[in-house]
């Protein structure tokens, strides 16, 4: 008995065709199938959203220069601070709304951020850019003495142009601003001289 179906002979067009439109189906809906499973190998942008730790490069960065990066959606600032802006952290506790950084420190400054420098290393300065006030950035006005807006002593900081709102190169908030709080520090640790994570702090 032959094994070619009835009315069909071993080289239908017909039956050929159908065959390998078949077998391309098929192989389409196994790539289909396998995409979302390679897909879910990637971070998604929620995953990154809720806070992701983010590696920065900080090797680049001179004296007196900011770098921004994003982290859980919110900028957050390393500015790399010269001799004479770390200096200029003295004798303004009696200005400072919250010299010492114990306003809400749990929340805006972790441990070892609690000193005139609110950082690990001296030089480096690691802040979210959102002013404590209404959620605005303040704007970098690092060079010091009397400018629009600012005082006649200005020793440098940041200046929010929402409200007025200043903070000086530690991101201390000054008194009498609307600002209630310091700019936040996150959670963060150097993992080499160059390298910074932004969201952990397991080592630090």
């Amino acid at each position: 008995m032959s094994d070619t179906l009835a009315g069909s002979t071993p080289n239908d067009p017909s039956k050929r065709t159908w065959i390998i439109t078949s077998s391309c189906v098929g192989a389409a809906g196994a790539l289909a199938t396998a995409v979302p499973f390679v897909s879910s190998f990637q971070p998604s942008e929620r995953a990154k959203a809720a806070g992701a730790a983010v590696e920065v490069d900080i090797s680049t960065i001179k004296p007196g220069e900011k770098l921004t990066v994003e982290w859980r959606g919110k900028p957050v600032w390393v500015v790399r601070r010269t001799p004479e802006q770390l200096a200029s952290l003295e004798g303004l506790d009696s200005a400072l709304a919250d010299p010492n950084s114990l306003r809400k420190a749990d929340e805006f400054t972790p441990k070892y951020a609690r000193n005139p420098a609110r950082s690990i290393k001296p030089e480096f300065l690691v802040v979210v850019g959102i002013c404590s006030h209404l959620g605005c950035s303040p704007s970098d006005k690092f060079q010091m003495g009397a400018q629009p807006s600012l005082p006649d002593d200005w020793k440098g900081g940041f200046l929010c142009p929402c409200h007025g709102s200043t903070f000086d190169m530690a991101g201390r908030v000054f008194k009498n601003k609307p600002a209630p709080d310091n700019l936040e520090v996150p959670p963060h640790m150097y993992l080499s001289d160059s390298k910074v994570l932004i969201g952990e702090d397991t080592q630090a």
